[in-house]
């Protein structure tokens, strides 16, 4: 999942980032109001955390401009005006969540969760198959064990189990997780892919990846013909 930052204190910025990078989660951190709103019309976000009160345009403008043109991106705001009044003008702007500084890292993680949750009923678990990833301790499991993923292998086994039997380019996976403006090669996608087989494995997980040339790869159940 990738998430866009917007905080003009760096040292607070510096933090944020840190929590949501130990949490396996993607981000690009920006200071101002007006490269959070260029980065958010460029890019392929899943959440956006934008701070009010910011230099060039304000984070509630952010938000207005943004629903204006039509986003329905999950949006957070995280501020240090506490006011109620403040709350309802961010929340009649069109914020998914309003969480006020001081906060709590646990608070924060959860609040992204909520948001960004396409299906409520699904919970912090995804299953296909005999394998379930669950994305609050970032285990794999299946009836032969469970292991622990890295940042990178979760993101990717993320997004294919939340659309199974769906192709996902590689330009996708580049896109969430290594950012559109990475000069990272794009074969880092097959090398991680390589991991997480290798990992399917090991759980004898009767999931398999499968590569579909010059589309992408999805997941199918190993002993399924269709």
């Amino acid at each position: 999942m990738r998430i866009l930052l917007a905080e003009d204190e760096k040292a607070l910025s510096r933090a944020v980032v840190k929590i949501f990078e130990r949490n396996n989660y993607s981000i690009d951190a920006v200071y101002d109001g007006e490269e959070a709103l260029d980065y958010l019309e460029a890019g392929n976000y899943d959440c956006a955390v934008l701070d009010i009160m910011m230099p060039k345009m304000d984070g509630i403008t952010v938000l207005k401009k943004l629903r204006e043109s039509g986003s329905t991106l999950p949006v957070l705001i995280l501020t240090a005006k506490a006011e109620i009044d403040d709350k309802v003008l961010g929340l009649d702007s069109g914020a998914n969540y309003y969480l006020t500084k001081p906060f709590d890292a646990k608070e924060l993680l959860a609040a992204v969760r909520a948001i960004t949750r396409k299906n409520p009923e699904a919970g912090t678990k995804l299953s296909f198959g005999n394998i379930t990833l669950d994305r609050s301790t970032f285990e794999l499991e299946s009836p032969s064990g469970s292991v622990k993923l890295a940042n990178k292998e979760f993101q990717m086994l993320e997004m294919l189990m939340a659309s199974p039997k769906n192709i996902i380019s590689v330009d996708t996976f580049m896109d969430h997780i290594w950012g559109y403006d990475t000069d990272t090669e794009s074969n880092v996608v097959w090398v991680y892919i390589s991991y997480i087989r290798k990992k399917l494995t090991s759980l004898k997980a009767n999931v398999k990846i499968k590569a579909s040339r010059n589309a992408g790869y999805s997941l199918e159940i190993a002993d399924d013909d269709q």
